[in-house]
């Protein structure tokens, strides 16, 4: 199991993304899962990228609302941007590790392990894929569990999240059948110093760590190669094992699924089957008074001898309908609706690529798990070959990375609560390079049922629904030979029905202007403005900030 330690470990995960995409050139592998491996030529296709730096900057801050301050520190970073895309393996990683060290009696140095990772390597070539990805994140937690993933660069960085996973992708042929499976292992964890309370004062039980399992196979037919329609049959399972009351999100299923082609671009696809789910927790350990006790570290403690408390169950029929359109290799639609979890069901995917400098997409999405379950899933549909976009005064990875296959966008993080839910919600991104002109811009819903025992402390939680609304780009551009300038924004909106007085708006934006001035030396200027609107408290957060600093590039 990964312990406390996690900064290192995860740091050390993300070296390895890297060194597994070098491990094997010899042999092709057509892409699935995200990836882009490359032409079928010699060793020579390789495209290797292996870019480490350093900087040491100066920063100012001041704050503008609700009171006037200003703060000087030196930050120093160093960090390593890899894209390493070969015939038979590819992986991209941007790891950055950065201290801001402050002056004064009152100051507070800060230390901070940034990043994102996504690889593949081909075992068996075009059979045996292993993909792996990781990520380490800075947050800003507002009372009552909304979580940012813009703080500020001059907030205490004792808020992280960290999410890693492992595991393989088969595909093969018998006669006219494919066959295709995936499992997938993976670990997720927020570390936070300080308690929550939510506007009440009621102390809030934050997500701790979770691992998750999960597996599918499928065995089917094409139309026209047995049947004229297609069939398929397929199982699979997903499961979270959360430390917060041992809590437990299991859900398996297995199906039957036909492909019913009405035209040479336009199919009906329809499914039927049986699942299995369920959600359940233990209870926690109270006092003399009946009150639940929280340990150090802020979180509930479990009582182990407790039995199993049952939140969800589902176990019966499950059933969808929809299309699949795909009118060109540029387009692809499909859209279902059913029934799944005892209730009504949407989801499906969209996207449009019309030039390799030019791609949109749409995700509609449901299922249940917690929240490290989320990050897991966000990880993995990542393509292996990306460009991270970080905020260029703090370093921060705001959750957009840039591909030949599109914007990626990591969920949003919404509430840290530590109780499941079923999430709920649509993704849309666009990404446009135009000449040195690059940008791309992610935007969506997420809606979040939480879901807890009746009989348990947890219960005042269940039914609670977080939403939240978000909208992140960013833009760059290259000017002359040497100078590059770069601009990024964002702005979010949490709602919460759980507390009166939790929710959070928040906005900001940066410009960053960097122009090279001696062989790989570089001198770079900054600005951002960021606004924090938080109904926990009565006043709101504005502040500006501005960076002069040098970079070289090894």
């Amino acid at each position: 199991m990964i312990m406390r330690h996690t900064t290192g470990t995860l740091f050390a995960g993300m070296v390895a993304i890297a060194a597994i995409a070098t491990a094997n050139p010899a042999f092709a592998q057509d892409g699935q899962g995200g990836n882009r491996p490359g032409s079928q030529g010699g060793s020579q296709d390789r495209a290797v990228t292996i870019q480490p730096y350093i900087e040491v900057s100066q920063i100012l801050t001041a704050q503008l609302s609700p009171e006037s301050d200003t703060l000087t520190f030196t930050q120093v970073a160093a960090g390593v941007d890899t894209n390493i895309q070969g015939r038979n393996s590819g992986a991209s990683v941007s790891v950055r590790y950065e201290r801001n060290i402050g002056y004064g009696d009152d100051a507070v140095d800060t230390d901070t392990v940034s990043g994102i990772a996504r690889g593949y390597l081909s075992i068996i070539p075009q059979n045996l894929t292993l993909q792996a990805g990781a990520l380490a994140s800075r947050t800003r937690v507002d009372g009552g569990g909304a979580v940012s993933a813009n703080p500020l660069v001059s907030d205490d960085a004792t808020n992280q999240i960290y999410s890693v996973y492992v595991g393989p992708d088969f595909q093969t042929r018998a006669g006219p059948l494919e066959i295709a499976g995936n499992a997938r292992v993976g670990y997720n964890r927020f570390e936070a110093n300080d308690a929550v309370f939510n506007s009440a004062g009621e102390q809030v039980d934050v997500f701790d760590d979770s691992t998750t399992y999960s597996g599918r196979l499928a065995v089917g037919t094409r139309p026209g190669d047995v049947l004229p329609i297609g069939v398929a049959v397929s199982a699979g399972g997903f499961q979270e094992d959360v430390s917060n009351l041992d809590q437990r999100v299991r859900d398996v299923f297995v199906r039957g699924d036909v492909t019913i082609p009405v035209s040479p671009t336009l199919a009906l696809v329809g499914g039927v089957g049986y699942e299995d789910v369920e959600v359940s927790s233990r209870d926690a350990v109270r006092d003399i008074d009946g009150n639940p006790v929280f340990g150090d570290d802020g979180r509930l403690i479990t009582d182990t001898a407790s039995d199993r408390l049952i939140a969800f169950e589902v176990d019966g029929l499950l059933w969808d309908a929809g299309i699949l359109w795909r009118p060109s290799s540029r387009t692809s639609l499909e859209a279902r609706v059913g029934r799944r979890y005892d209730s009504t069901t949407y989801y499906g995917t969209f996207t449009y690529v019309p030039s390799e400098r030019s791609s949109f997409a749409v995700n509609v999405y449901d299922g249940i798990s917690g929240f490290g379950g989320v990050l897991g899933n966000s990880l993995s549909q990542l393509s292996s070959d990306f460009e991270a976009q970080r905020n260029p005064l703090s370093g921060d990875f705001g959750g957009l990375v840039q591909s030949d296959d599109g914007v990626g966008i990591i969920n949003p993080l919404g509430s840290i609560r530590s109780s499941a839910f079923r999430g709920r919600g649509i993704a849309a991104s666009y990404q446009q390079r135009i000449g040195r002109l690059n940008a791309s811009i992610g935007a969506g819903y997420d809606r979040r049922s939480f879901i807890a025992p009746q009989d348990s402390v947890l219960a005042s939680v269940d039914g609670l629904v977080d939403e939240s609304y978000y909208v992140t780009g960013a833009l760059s551009r290259d000017i002359g030979r040497s100078g590059t300038i770069a601009a990024n924004a964002y702005a979010s909106l949490f709602e919460t029905s759980g507390d009166p007085n939790g929710d959070l708006t928040a906005f900001g934006a940066s410009a960053a202007y960097s122009r090279a001035i001696a062989g790989r030396l570089s001198a770079r200027a900054a600005v951002a403005v960021d606004y924090f609107d938080s109904e926990f408290s009565d006043e709101d957060f504005a502040t500006a900030t501005a960076l002069l600093g040098l970079r070289y590039d090894f």
